[in-house]
């Protein structure tokens, strides 16, 4: 395991160097948050791409493939038709806005100051989501250095929040176009012809597994529809993933290399279903299905393409987890605490927002460990994060690009009465219920048509200058004054 192991420690250390050199480039809130807004094309896509195939993608992605047979690409695939709608449809407008949150589109587009409660839904969402991340630290080191789980969970994520804190977005983005072409060669150009071929080749995975592991639809109609409710719309609104779109150089990188991205992970989800589904045919009987990456990892791969490999899942886990987490802090400064101690944007240095916005990276990284230190479950904490993402904000945001007669009074209806639902709904089917998210979603929508309808259309000058803004003549503001509550 000695090369294995030089693989890994040279791969974590190239890492925090990323973080060092990204340092001298941030200088502004700019560059720290959204890389300065000047990603090319090449940059572009594999970051996106890097950032939303994540360790639920890698290692879950294949534990359904066990469990299921090909059908079990429906959940990477869904990420990945969610990816493509929004580089599609929707990117170049979100570039063209020049916000650094999801929030703040929203009091742009309604006039209103919904701010602080769709942050706190949002942040929600980006912290279950770097925890999520957090925890896969565990499983990647245990099988390289059989290590205890909280000690692995505070290795791996001190390394993110390190290169996190040092560069903000420009070390995020420098690390993440690392772990796209690690992951790239780790998993679809090593593991899954070297799994294909250990497990017999297609003839004998087939003679060896029921014809259900090759039907496409096996895994269910209605888990495929969650999927899509969950991950395709839920790509549509994350601020980890606007946040990337905010990176553009111009539309055309964001809508291209958008769809770029969510070709790949089409691609990435189908490779992810046939090494779970050849690790089926060689290790039938493992008690788990998450454990099928390892597995197949650990005792089929020679030395050092097996380091090189775990690499790719540490890169997978790694480029989510500093999205997540750098969308966390940027939610938890810019749309709460910056709003709630009446902080005047623009007044202070550019230096002094690079500071705040590393301070809070650090403080949301602590939180981050020690939550994930104290969870278990991946696949709960990730369903409650897409649940409130989907069931609070999806409607205000989808309403204020596609609907001109929502109003603010309709949007903060819109997240309380879907957030709400959602977390009682949770409480009482399960967490891992269906129903949340579908109750969810039609309550949301129902608050936010009655309410908008019921209340005064928005500002006709707030409109016009929303839409100078979608059309890019508007520049980005300087300065902005957020009222102290009263």
């Amino acid at each position: 395991m000695a090369v294995d192991y030089t693989v890994i420690v040279v791969y974590l250390v190239g890492m925090l160097a990323m973080g060092w050199w990204g340092m001298r480039r941030a200088r502004s809130k700019s560059e720290f948050l959204v890389a300065g807004r000047r990603l090319g094309p090449a940059m572009y896509s594999g970051t996106m791409a890097a950032i939303v195939l994540g360790g639920a993608s890698t290692i879950g992605g294949v534990g359904l493939g066990y469990q299921y047979g090909l059908s079990g690409a429906w959940m990477v695939f869904t990420i990945g038709l969610g990816l493509l709608a929004l580089s599609v449809f929707f990117s170049a407008r979100i570039a063209r806005l020049k916000v650094y949150t999801v929030s703040e589109m929203l009091d742009l587009r309604y006039g209103g100051r919904a701010g602080v409660i769709s942050g706190v839904v949002m942040w929600a969402y980006t912290l279950m989501l770097a925890v999520t991340s957090t925890i896969a630290y565990a499983t990647i080191f245990d099988v390289l250095f059989d290590m205890n789980r909280t000690l692995a969970i505070v290795l791996g994520g001190s390394i993110v929040v390190a290169y996190s804190t040092l560069g903000g977005m420009w070390s995020i983005t420098l690390t993440d176009m690392v772990q796209f072409v690690v992951k790239t060669v780790g998993v679809l150009l090593l593991l899954l012809p070297i799994a294909v071929v250990k497990a017999g080749g297609f003839g004998e995975m087939r003679a060896k597994l029921p014809t259900e592991y090759f039907d496409p639809l096996g895994i269910g109609g209605e888990t495929i529809f969650t999927y899509v409710l969950i991950y395709t719309f839920g790509m549509l609104i994350g601020q980890d993933i606007w946040q990337r779109v905010f990176t553009a150089r111009s539309d055309t990188t964001a809508r291209w290399g958008g769809t770029v991205a969510g070709t790949y992970c089409l691609a990435y989800a189908l490779a992810g279903a046939v090494i779970g589904t050849a690790a089926k045919v060689l290790y039938p009987n493992l008690a788990n299905a998450d454990d099928a990456f390892a597995t197949i990892v650990k005792d089929e791969l020679p030395v050092g393409v097996r380091g090189l490999v775990l690499a790719a899942a540490l890169a997978a886990v790694m480029s989510t987890s500093s999205g997540a987490l750098i969308a966390c802090a940027t939610v938890a400064n810019n749309d709460i605490w910056s709003r709630l101690r009446g902080t005047v944007r623009g007044v202070e240095g550019e230096r002094d927002e690079v500071r705040g916005n590393r301070v809070f990276i650090l403080v949301m990284g602590v939180v981050v460990i020690g939550t994930a230190i104290a969870l278990n479950n991946v696949v709960e904490a990730l369903t409650v994060a897409y649940n409130l993402l989907v069931g609070g904000l999806l409607v205000p945001i989808l309403g204020g690009l596609l609907w001109k007669r929502g109003t603010a009074q309709g949007a903060l209806a819109s997240v309380i009465v879907g957030g709400l639902a959602v977390v009682g709904l949770m409480a009482s089917y399960g967490i891992l219920a269906n129903e949340p998210v579908y109750y969810g979603l039609l309550s949301s929508l129902a608050a936010y048509l009655v309410v908008s309808l019921a209340t005064p259309a928005t500002d006709a000058t707030v409109l016009a200058t929303w839409r100078e803004r979608l059309a890019g003549r508007s520049p980005e503001p300087v300065t902005e004054s957020v009222p102290a509550p009263q």
